[in-house]
């Protein structure tokens, strides 16, 4: 993940407030608009985004967008589908990036991707 002085050097993202372990402000990219966290605390890496209008769900080039603005090239995210019996839904439309920071996340083979 990119260090809190380059996002704060981002074009399409304003920082409203950040902390030691990440922070939060605004993304601007086409149809999406709305708030996004970021963080890096508690072995994870982590990016959520929750559009303004709530009927709005983030698109894969949306999540693209944001994968670029907070991780570098070569790093891999990924969007989790947990097991429904741990399905958390506390807000409509909001989608998530992860990527753990000790550990190496295990990646498909180069010629399935």
């Amino acid at each position: 993940m990119k260090t809190l002085d380059e996002i704060r050097k981002l074009t399409g993202f304003t920082i409203v407030r950040a902390d030691l372990d990440g922070g939060w402000g605004v993304v601007s990219h086409k149809k999406l608009f709305g708030s996004v966290i970021f963080s890096w605390g508690g072995g994870w890496e982590h990016v959520s985004v929750v559009p303004k209008d709530r009927n709005y769900t983030p698109s894969w080039d949306d999540m693209c967008f944001l994968k670029d603005l907070f991780f570098y090239p070569d790093e891999w995210v990924v969007q989790f589908h947990p097991a429904q019996s741990e399905y958390v839904n506390d807000v409509k439309n909001c989608l998530h990036l992860w990527r753990p920071i000790n550990e190496t996340l295990p990646t498909p083979p180069a010629w399935m991707v």
